[in-house]
Formats: structure tokens, sequence, C-alpha cells
């Protein structure tokens, strides 16, 4: 790494899909601590726009902090997650608590949900939160003067090493329209 560069991966607007009132955003899309030092993340290489299927990949860090941002449609809710897999040299993992976490407006109170990764490597693609934690779910207001959802996927605490982490994609789903 040049000096020259910076350390964390800026996500690219152009690697963000908007369908209806939700989105995905692929991992160019997302904000990645550590992204652009390659013995820490290995990120798909750029194309052009939907061309890449190709997830990020952690290779190993202690800090785990993959962000995004999207503006949301006021009086709906939305679902946040995100799509990954392990490696089949996946580490770090087990007795891990990471969190999900999102904020609507950069003076919103976040909301958050622990959610494990999956400890065998042989499950394949999976989703976070599994069915087994709450789903994270966020309500824009009407009155919302700043309705930027800022979310993320989060275990900065333990300070242990883990790797062999494949992000695929992070999805801002609609979910209902029950506020009024």
């Amino acid at each position: 790494m040049s000096l020259s560069t910076k350390p964390h991966f800026q996500a690219e607007e152009d690697e963000i899909t908007k369908q209806g009132d939700s989105y995905i955003l692929k991992p160019r899309g997302l904000s990645i601590v550590w992204g652009n030092v390659e013995h820490h993340w290995k990120l798909p290489k750029k194309l052009s726009k939907g061309d890449s299927n190709d997830p990020a990949e952690l290779k190993q860090v202690s800090w785990l902090e993959v962000t995004g941002s999207v503006s949301l449609t006021p009086t709906k809710t939305y679902q946040i997650s995100f799509d990954v897999e392990l490696t089949p040299c996946a580490f770090g993992w087990r007795d891990i608590q990471a969190f999900l976490m999102a904020k609507v407006g950069k003076r919103g109170k976040y909301k958050w949900t622990k959610v494990k990764v999956v400890q065998d490597p042989n499950v394949g693609r999976f989703t976070i939160p599994d069915k087994t934690s709450p789903p994270l779910r966020i309500e824009v207001l009407p009155a919302s003067v700043d309705n930027m959802l800022h979310f993320g996927l989060y275990e900065v605490w333990s300070g242990k090493w883990k790797g062999g982490l494949k992000i695929h994609q992070a999805n801002v789903t609609e979910v209902t329209s029950t506020l009024a």
C-alpha cells in the first residue's frame, strides 16, 4: 500500500441499486474499514456497473466495520440484512458476538440486534441476521428532515482476529407502510 492510498474503502454510489423502495448494496457500494489494505480484505475488481457478482472477502481483521448509507422514503419501514458466507478456512468466529446496527439521520438513535456468524463453513451462503436473531427493522418518521439510513455490520469489541467472511451484498428492504 502506498502512503497516498487511504486504508479504508469508501462506498461507490454506482454499486447501489434501487428497486422500488428497496436497495441492494454490492460490496463496492459499502464502506469497509481497512478495505483498501490487501492483507485485510480482497475487494472485487471495479467493472461496469452490475458486472461483478464477486464478494468482498475478509482475510483477517480484529476490527470488523462494514457500513452503508441510502436515502429512505418517510412513513415506511425497512429491514436490513447482509448476504454472506464463510470460506472453508474461516477463523475467529466462534463465541464472537457481532452487531447489526442502523439509524435514520446523522443525529438518529441507533437500533441494533446481536447476530451470530454461522460457525459451519459448509453451510454456504446465509443471511445476517439469521432466523434465530430478531430482524433489524427501522421506521422513517413522517417528520424526518434527514431520512438518510446509516447501517452496518460490526464486531469491534472483542479484539479477536477473524477472517474468511465473504460479503455478497447488503439489503435494505421495504417491509410495510404502517406509519401515517
